[in-house]
């Protein structure tokens, strides 16, 4: 396989695709074995984050893997590439998202009670996705930004009452969790487990299911969820009174994270 894919890969991805780099599962696998080595973090952290989407897809109507999964089926699906399987990867899914950014006396006559826009912030570490250039393969966006959005918002990871985590592997979200400040490093395997991420949790994170369970459009319908549940008419489980949400969006070390407010 190498030499064939030496003949076929071009530009940078020479120094890539002959070693396994085929694709973004085997980047973010990559990163998640070293993040794991460094953390301690283990397969029963990454079960805890896939079986929590199922249990609270299954109120979803939209959700398309909406059936309960325990931590023994976890460990019987296959491996895509380790230290990720099946279940630890999101869904590529035909749909569509929209949304509608407007001023704020428009969007009021139009929809009252529409979230506002807090702050947005787009940046990154070297190497963006191409995880060969950065410094840390195992740092994601969330390394970089968090500081900056807490200090552009004024706000503190205690005043989000819902964390939208941008989830196309398992991993991610425990790493964002700590990143963020939500929880110590090494920690957010067992925050997961405390029960403090279900939607009557101190945090809630993605009560829908997000993109591992709902399906996978890149993100945005993360945020249509934030949005719902700010203004109360999601259809999902919903959290009690939210009132500040955190939605975060990625590609690798390079991302983006918003903040919404409810009016």
């Amino acid at each position: 396989m190498g030499q064939a894919a030496l003949r076929v890969a071009g530009g940078e991805a020479q120094f890539t695709s002959p070693f396994g780099m085929a694709g973004p599962v085997n980047l973010f696998a990559l990163a998640a074995t070293r993040w794991m080595h460094d953390t301690g973090a283990t397969e029963d952290d990454l079960a805890a984050v896939v079986c929590q989407s199922r249990s609270l897809a299954a109120s979803n109507p939209r959700a398309l893997l909406n059936e309960a999964m325990t931590r023994d089926d976890y460990l019987a699906s296959p491996w895509i590439s380790t230290p990720l399987r099946r279940p630890d990867c999101c869904q590529e899914t035909d749909a569509g998202a929209a949304l509608i950014v407007s001023r704020t006396d428009i969007a009021d006559i139009v929809r009252p009670n529409s979230p506002r826009i807090v702050t947005v912030v787009r940046g990154g570490g070297a190497g963006a996705s191409s995880m060969d250039k950065a410094a840390d393969v195992s740092a994601l966006f969330s390394h970089y930004l968090s500081r900056k959005v807490w200090d552009m918002s004024g706000l503190t990871p205690a005043d989000i009452d819902l964390a939208m985590i941008y989830d196309a592997y398992s991993p991610v979200v425990l790493q964002q969790l700590e990143d963020f400040g939500f929880c110590a490093r090494g920690e957010s395997g067992d925050f997961i487990r405390s029960g403090s991420t279900l939607p009557t949790g101190t945090l809630p994170v993605n009560p829908h299911g997000g993109l591992l369970s709902e399906g996978y459009v890149h993100g945005l319908n993360n945020v249509l969820e934030a949005v719902r549940q700010l203004r109360g008419t999601a259809s999902s489980q919903r959290v009690p009174s939210p009132h500040v949400a955190l939605c975060t969006g990625f590609g690798g070390s390079y991302g983006s994270a918003v903040i919404l407010e409810s009016a």
